[in-house]
């Protein structure tokens, strides 16, 4: 046997393991979030493990007082954390690195803010951030400090007016029940949530907790907190949302199906990929409200695995140009059409779209769109991720499979764009060089690159190269756009090793590969 399909027999057993472990694993694997853990120690002292929590917060920090991402992603992270520290401070027992870890993230905050400047594109920014700036400012007010500005891409007056609405006992749309925590007092116990399975609230812990009340947690024996213990990872972290099952699971599943991989998958998760349709599509999690990304991922993966269902949901997110999200979303994403045009593919080929006519304009229409929404360097943006590398591999792979002719010439600048940005070392990378960014990297040449180009094969050789020699290293780097920064580590292993795959099977690549040792590793 060479080392070839020895490869190829391995990395059928790593799929199979990979997918036995999701199927009994209903939370999914997400790494914890600095700004969720933050809003925990602030909400919830009483709540078991406060400890272990403060001691993550504590360890996360960076140098300069910050915690979280690069640029200005890590705005909303430092908040939470420096909020919690500082009502930390004053508790009985307090750990005495706080009050300093606290000062640090003041300052770090107040460099930062006094430049005002935009806000990155992450969910609820624009409420999260005049909230957490007021509570911040609340107790520097105690001291007689000077307080933090609020950036003006901030929203204060829709954060007051959605507080005064819950405070009058109004409800909020579903989707702001993900982010329920910034509303602060007025959500504890109100009467207008209804914990899902009795015990999670909008898909996020802070939102839980914020709903339980510190008074709440007291009660060991309640659902909502035996939601809060399942969720917390030893090191006392939190993740920004859980659990998330169908995010998960649609997006190993059509990874794996684009990549051409031959596999069976569980009966367990088609049928679950299909429960959780309704009238309005599929939710990326348990307490989230079904979106146009969620729904067309998980059409993608089912029509994929040879079981379709009918994309007539996905109307229910027609925007006329585009489809968006879900309704009245303030920027509209690149990925999630990308998604879409897979999705109306798919089941075109699979004979589930029963309006055929109809579902071929939506094509022309989604290519276009996306056409005329590609940056002129060639590569896309996206609301769900920090990085170009990611937008461009769905947008890319998405069109060329299932594109008009008017996307032909967005596919080739994007190919362009993904040749001329590789590293010298063979990754890529938005801010430094990541295994994520660079499998994207490589499914980009693999899936989009013209067949015969010897140049693109060459690029996809040091990509997969990199990726294989890399393989020791620790965490990815969160780059996935919730309310902070996050990792869903499942689904980016699983990039990775769709990438490996493609080279391997790739016939110039994997010459290549074998020719420089790395012909027998998964």
């Amino acid at each position: 046997m060479n080392s070839r399909v020895s490869w190829l027999n391995r990395a059928k057993e790593t799929a199979a393991a990979t997918l036995s472990e999701m199927l009994a694993d209903p939370t999914g694997r997400f790494e914890p979030s600095v700004y969720e853990t933050g809003r925990l120690v602030s909400l919830t002292p009483a709540l078991a493990g406060h400890e272990q929590r403060v001691n993550f917060l504590l360890a996360q920090q960076k140098q300069d007082g910050r915690w979280g991402g690069p640029d200005d992603y890590h705005i909303v992270p430092t908040l939470s954390a420096t909020e919690a520290l500082l009502a930390e401070q004053h508790r009985p027992g307090a750990d005495p690195r706080v009050r300093a870890a606290a000062e640090r993230g003041v300052r770090a905050l107040a460099r930062r803010l006094s430049r005002n400047g935009s806000l990155p594109d992450t969910v609820a920014v624009e409420i999260v951030v005049p909230g957490l700036v007021d509570d911040i400012n609340a107790h520097l007010l105690r001291r007689a400090a000077a307080p933090l500005p609020v950036p003006d891409a901030a929203s204060a007056e829709l954060l007051a007016t959605l507080r005064a609405a819950v405070a009058q006992g109004h409800g909020l749309p579903e989707k702001l029940a993900h982010s329920l925590e910034v509303i602060g007092e007025p959500a504890r116990g109100a009467s207008f949530v209804t914990p899902v399975d009795g015990r999670i609230v909008g898909c996020s812990p802070a939102a839980t907790a914020v709903w339980l009340g510190n008074d709440g947690v007291r009660d060991e024996n309640h659902p909502c907190v035996g939601y809060l213990r399942q969720v917390t990872e030893p090191e006392g972290g939190v993740p920004v949302a859980a659990p998330l099952a169908l995010f998960e699971r649609s997006w190993v599943l059509s990874t794996l199906s684009e990549a051409g991989l031959s596999f069976t998958a569980p009966a367990g998760l088609v049928a679950s990929l299909h429960s959780a349709f309704g009238e309005q599509g599929a939710a990326g999690g348990l307490g989230l409200p079904a979106d146009a990304d969620d729904t067309a991922t998980a059409l993608y993966a089912l029509a994929k695995l040879g079981s379709p269902r009918s994309p007539e949901c996905l109307w229910n997110y027609d925007a006329g140009d585009h489809f968006a999200c879900f309704p009245e979303e303030r920027t509209p994403s690149t990925s999630t059409n990308a998604h879409v045009l897979q999705a109306i593919g798919a089941s075109l080929a699979a004979g589930s779209a029963a309006d055929v006519d109809r579902y071929r304009a939506a094509a022309w229409r989604v290519t276009r769109w996306l056409a005329d929404t590609q940056q002129l360097e060639g590569h896309w943006d996206d609301k769900w991720h920090a990085s170009p590398y990611y937008a461009t591999v769905c947008c890319a792979t998405a069109l060329a499979a299932y594109g008009t002719p008017e996307g032909v010439q967005a596919v080739r600048r994007a190919v362009d764009w993904v040749m001329r940005t590789q590293r010298d070392d063979g990754s890529w990378g938005h801010w430094s060089s990541t295994r994520e960014e660079t499998a994207y990297g490589v499914r980009t040449l693999l899936r989009a690159g013209e067949p015969g180009d010897h140049e693109v094969a060459a690029a996809a050789a040091r990509g997969a190269a990199f990726l294989l020699e890399s393989r020791g290293e620790e965490r990815h780097p969160p780059l996935w756009h919730d309310k902070d920064l996050y990792t869903p580590t499942r689904i980016v292993d699983t990039e990775v090793f769709a990438a490996l795959y493609l080279a391997h099977t790739d016939a110039r690549v994997a010459d290549l590969l074998l020719a420089a040792g790395h012909g027998v590793q998964v």
